[in-house]
């Protein structure tokens, strides 16, 4: 190999790096993007719409058909906090992250388990409890 081939090769490897590198950068702004745009509606509408299924006692109905439960409270805590109403979106369970991704609530508030095929499609809190399975 020539100095004129190995340069010739030495540009196309750093201009593919300088590619792919630009496109990890824009990737991680369209993200951070759309992160903002969830809380940025949020405001704009005046209303935190919770995707959530009913799982005693984490989220249930009382007699009277109310929702009650920690998940309620901390999902009404959360709105407080934020300065916005609360609208609880009850959904089935087997279809909860697909209606997040299309948008039908803002977000999710259950027991749900943090397993690697859920943490690529959704982002987690923190856990506030731990069942051991």
């Amino acid at each position: 190999m020539n100095i004129r081939s190995f340069s010739v090769w030495t540009v196309v490897i750093i201009f593919i790096i300088f590619t792919v590198g630009i496109a990890a950068c824009e990737k991680k702004s369209t993200e951070e993007v759309a992160k903002e745009g969830t809380i940025e509606q949020v405001m704009k509408r005046g209303i935190l719409r919770v995707g959530m299924s009913t799982f005693v006692p984490w989220a249930m109905k009382d007699k009277t058909g109310k929702l009650i439960g920690f998940e309620i409270d901390v999902a009404t805590r959360l709105a407080d906090d934020m300065g916005v109403k609360v609208a609880f979106v009850p959904t089935k369970w087997a279809g909860i992250i697909p209606a997040l991704l299309t948008g039908k609530f803002d977000v999710i508030i259950g027991g749900m388990g943090i397993r690697p095929q859920r943490n690529i499609k959704v982002n987690f809190s923190i856990p506030y409890d731990t069942t051991g399975m």
